[in-house]
């Protein structure tokens, strides 16, 4: 094992850099943490996780490579992952004023602010299909196993670079979660209420028509 930590370090210093970076993936966990809180939050960012072991499925199976080099297939995941971020931008841009905030107690502001919760298995399939479907995605983890883990790599070991994938985007967006839902942050957006929520939909609305137009060939 001890001969594969080069590689391994390649891989987590890569997938780093690429999860830390502004996408769908950001927008997304960030307009839950401030639209539905934290709990909400956490279980898209368990789902984004989850996403990455689809990813890390197919590349290992080679089916990565029928997909990079099928133009239609890579259109249709484009466009499916497109129109599904327009939509949650377009519902989060046409948010009204909360109502029944004046007067309202301190502590109480939080909670009236906040709509009903979603179910888990929302949060999570919000965050799972923002994810498994963008080809920015697929591009990348089909660039990793093809350019960066050597294919003489056992496969328990490319198992195990995935799971730390996995576990690591579930890491990294649960501690934007925490970041966006403290106490001052939920103020913030008290004050800015609706207009902060639709500059989070204006913002899924931006990165969903770029995605449309982006070239995955």
């Amino acid at each position: 094992m001890h001969g594969y930590w080069a590689q391994f370090l390649t891989v987590a210093v890569a997938h780093l850099l690429a999860v830390a970076s502004p996408g769908p993936d950001f927008a997304m966990v960030v307009r839950q943490s401030l639209t539905h809180g934290r709990r909400a939050a956490v279980w898209t960012s368990i789902g984004i996780g989850t996403a990455i072991l689809v990813h890390v499925t197919y590349a290992l199976l080679g089916i990565g490579i029928l997909l990079r080099a099928s133009h239609l297939w890579f259109s249709v995941m484009k466009y499916l992952c497109a129109a599904y971020l327009a939509w949650i931008g377009l519902k989060s841009a046409l948010t009204r004023p909360r109502q029944g905030l004046a007067g309202a107690p301190a502590g109480a502001e939080a909670e009236l602010a906040r709509p009903a919760q979603p179910a888990a298995r929302v949060a999570w399939t919000t965050g799972f299909l923002t994810n498994v479907f963008n080809p920015k995605a697929t591009l990348f983890f089909i660039a990793l196993f093809a350019a960066v883990i050597d294919p003489a790599t056992p496969k328990l070991i490319q198992v195990g670079y995935g799971l730390w994938m996995s576990l690591t985007t579930m890491a990294w967006f649960v501690m934007v979660s925490a970041i966006f839902t403290r106490d001052d942050v939920r103020r913030m957006f008290l004050k800015g209420g609706h207009w902060i929520d639709r500059g989070m939909g204006a913002v899924l609305i931006a990165i969903a028509v770029a995605l449309a137009f982006a070239s995955v060939g």
